[in-house]
């Protein structure tokens, strides 16, 4: 029985995103249709949406997504990434991404840029390829996508941000190496910056140092495991010449804060670079010290399957230890996404919530 589905327009940056209305096709092989319970705005819709970053237009956007299993294609086998098996009714997340490794450019490593790749929330909306992005009722699963089935109880607000800034951040962590007993560094406390900061002090971190513009979000880091904030404005000069750190994540994207970051590492530290993903001015980076304190520089865009797997494991077991549930800080409708954007461009909220159906 083919359903009727809605979903949000995006055609051009600064403008109203319109809803439309089309019937659900009917599944291809391999592919899962899921009813979108809840879905949050990324900085990178942000992003798109006020013209710093382009996108395949007309598209729909959103990525950050949980939904529910509607219907399952006879021939797909029906099993999550970690072995449990899929029926209709489970709550589900997955990949932002379907990677096929059967494609000779493909590398298990960053199965993210695989050519070519299917990308929720970032493709053209056409007549035959709809229904995959989070500002819908309704996304069809492409083969290919990793799946994780979720508890029911688990709170869909928070269980929409894993797919995306939770399974970053893990995979940030990765890509430094073992944080246990080292001094961190994280600037920029938006989603990833807090997510970050509770990981490694799961991790065993030593000391945990955050930066933030905004004090308010400075308080917040403390929440999230930070042992020390501060705001880069009001950095000291002592500080600045006494601080130093085993590892260094940028999820502000300021160049000005990439460079101070590389600056205050010890030898043979790590920086991992997340932030910057629109255009921007080159870093000005002193090669010499790179290469006698022996640094690591390292850039990271999405995730792979392993981060995904950390990510739903993270939130699963640290749910009630950390305030996830505060970060979407308002909640809008489906028919109320452009009021979404107003206040998530205005107010700058960690991130603002689409209840789309109640699970």
């Amino acid at each position: 029985m083919i359903k009727q589905g809605n979903f949000l327009v995006f055609e051009q940056s600064n403008a109203p995103l319109a809803l439309h209305s089309l019937p659900v096709r009917s599944l291809s092989k391999g592919e899962i249709l899921v009813k979108i319970c809840y879905t949050t705005l990324c900085g990178s819709d942000l992003h798109t949406y006020c013209g710093m970053r382009q996108e395949p237009c007309p598209t729909i956007l959103g990525h950050e997504i949980v939904g529910v299993i509607e219907d399952i294609a006879p021939d797909y086998k029906a099993a999550d990434a970690i072995g449990i098996a899929l029926q209709k009714g489970d709550l589900v997340t997955w990949t932002v991404f379907a990677s096929d490794p059967q494609t000779n450019s493909y590398n298990p490593d960053i199965p993210q840029k695989n050519i070519p790749l299917y990308k929720y929330g970032h493709r053209q909306l056409t007549e035959a390829d709809s229904f995959h992005g989070g500002l819908a009722t309704h996304i069809i699963l492409r083969p290919h996508t990793c799946i994780r089935k979720l508890s029911a109880s688990l709170p869909l607000p928070v269980a929409a941000t894993i797919n995306c800034a939770v399974a970053t951040a893990a995979g940030a962590i990765r890509l430094a190496g073992s944080v246990k007993g080292k001094r961190i560094l994280i600037s920029g406390m938006g989603l990833l910056g807090l997510v970050c900061a509770a990981m490694c002090k799961e991790a065993g971190a030593a000391c945990i140092i955050v930066s933030d513009m905004d004090q308010n979000r400075l308080e917040l880091a403390r929440q999230f495991g930070a042992d020390q904030t501060f705001s880069p404005t009001n950095q000291s000069e002592e500080m600045t010449n006494s601080l130093l750190v085993d590892c260094f994540f940028d999820m502000s994207g300021s160049p000005e804060a990439m460079e101070s970051g590389i600056d205050h590492l010890t030898v043979g530290g790590y920086a991992v670079l997340i932030g910057a993903v629109f255009k921007q001015r080159k870093l000005h980076i002193d090669a010499e010290q790179i290469i006698r304190r022996i640094l690591t520089i390292r850039g990271l865009h999405n995730y792979n399957y392993s981060d995904f797997n950390t990510a739903v494991d993270f939130i699963t077991d640290n749910l009630n230890k950390y305030p996830f549930a505060r970060l979407i800080e308002k909640e809008f409708s489906l028919e109320e996404v452009n009021e979404a954007f107003a206040y998530a461009i205005d107010k700058k909220p960690v991130r603002v919530g689409i209840l789309i159906h109640q699970n």
